[in-house]
Order: structure tokens, then sequence, then C-alpha cells
């Protein structure tokens, strides 16, 4: 599988936006993962949010609760991230990624599919 991200940009502080992650195809495993990082200038990649594709269940980081909000087109092998109140500090490349698991455990080396990234930059 090959997951292709897109919808980064330029964006002001409180504004939203939303980032699209395609896969080639759906994964085969039977269960998987799929999530959202972040990585910001000198700064370690840091998880975002996760949804397991079977249940729905969900993670969300501390710092963007209740502001993002992952969502899911199983149809379309879609997983979505929507961004509200955007602030200074939520600028990042951010990438999605897929693991096969069951389990919402947000470690990055456990995700073994990712997408090329992009660029979020929020202006204040």
């Amino acid at each position: 599988v090959q997951l292709q991200a897109s919808g980064g940009g330029l964006v002001q502080t409180g504004d939203s936006q939303r980032l699209s992650c395609a896969a080639s195809r759906r994964p085969s495993f039977s269960g998987y993962v799929m999530g959202w990082f972040r990585q910001g200038p000198g700064q370690e990649r840091e998880p975002v949010t996760g949804i397991a594709w079977s249940s729905g269940s969900t993670f969300v980081a501390d710092s963007v609760k209740g502001r993002f909000t992952i969502s899911r087109d199983s149809a379309k092998n879609m997983v979505y991230l929507q961004m509200n109140s955007l602030k200074p500090e939520d600028t990042a490349v951010y990438y999605c990624a897929t693991k096969p698991d069951w389990g919402l455990l947000m470690s990055a080396d456990r995700f073994s599919v990712w997408g090329q990234g992009t660029q979020v930059t929020v202006s204040s």
C-alpha cells in the first residue's frame, strides 16, 4: 500500500484546514490503524491522531484535543484530518501512516508505511 497526503498550505491563526490521505488500496492486514504525525522545525516527529479502521476508535493527542478530528471513508480508502482553531505551534510537516495492528499505540516506529508529508504553516 502507498499513502499520499495532501491539503497543506499557509493559513492564519484561527483558520481551519483539512488534510487528506489517500491509500492506493486497503491494507491487506485484517486490523490496521491509520495515523497522522507531525514534525515541526527542529522537533521530533510526534503523533497527532489515529483511527483503528475496523472499530473506528480514535486517539487524539492532548495538544490538539478539541481542535483536530480524524475521520475515514472506507469506500474511498481515505483518511482525513480536520484541523480547526489552528495555532502557530501547529506549524509542521504532517504525515499519514499506517500499521498492521488493532491497538492505538501511536509509536512512530510501529508504523510501517508512510506518506510523503504535507507542510502546514500557521502564521500569527
